[in-house]
């Protein structure tokens, strides 16, 4: 598989910000996902956060996860589109936690999981033979508040890669059209779970 500039830039910026939150805990601190510091002004929490990971493991899964889908997307839509998704996903990530966790002031979070769920939702539209396990893995974690890792997260990047792949190529709602229904399944569990205070 060759790696696109693009998605080598990624990982390189994900792994340097992340080795230095394993060991500065004051920069760990200062640029993770915070409802209070986000709300106190530091809006730059809800970028900065999706670089961050809890620990090797956690940045490792994020990394592989994105290397093995990212070219799927670039191979459709070409890097300035990938990159697009990725950040639109990570910012919706952020904002979904936000929407969730709004009455919870201590509420913290790291880690790409937003922007790279994005990516695999947009890689699996695109190429339906993908698998859905982290999906499957956000909604478990959600219920259990596993780590400190932003499941939430998962699914405002879910959203994002989601929205974002249907407007740059709309006729996957035709040609389509049994995945991009199953790809909402998920998404309006997490809406539902969180109605009725499931979550």
């Amino acid at each position: 598989m060759n790696l696109s500039l693009a998605t080598i830039a990624i990982i390189v910026a994900n792994v340097l910000v992340s080795l230095r939150g394993f060991n500065e805990s004051g920069f760990f601190d200062r640029y993770k996902f915070s409802i209070r510091a986000i709300r106190a002004g530091q809006r730059e929490r809800m970028i900065t956060s999706g670089f961050l990971h809890v620990d090797f493991s956690h940045l490792f899964l994020n990394m592989l996860t994105l290397y093995f889908f990212a070219d799927v997307v670039i191979n459709w839509f070409g890097a300035p589109k990938f990159l697009i998704i990725y950040v639109i996903s990570l910012i919706a990530g952020s904002l979904l936690a936000m929407f969730f966790h709004r009455d919870e002031p201590y509420y913290s979070a790291v880690g790409a999981s937003g922007a790279v769920t994005g990516i695999l939702y947009a890689a699996i539209l695109l190429q339906p033979d993908k698998e859905l396990t982290i999906v499957e893995y956000s909604i478990y974690g959600m219920k259990n508040r596993v780590g400190n890792i932003g499941h939430t997260a998962h699914f405002g990047g879910a959203v994002g890669g989601y929205i974002i792949t249907l407007l740059f190529k709309p006729e996957l709602i035709f040609t389509e059209s049994l995945m991009v229904i199953l790809l909402a399944i998920p998404i309006i569990i997490l809406f539902v779970l969180e109605k009725i205070g499931k979550i």
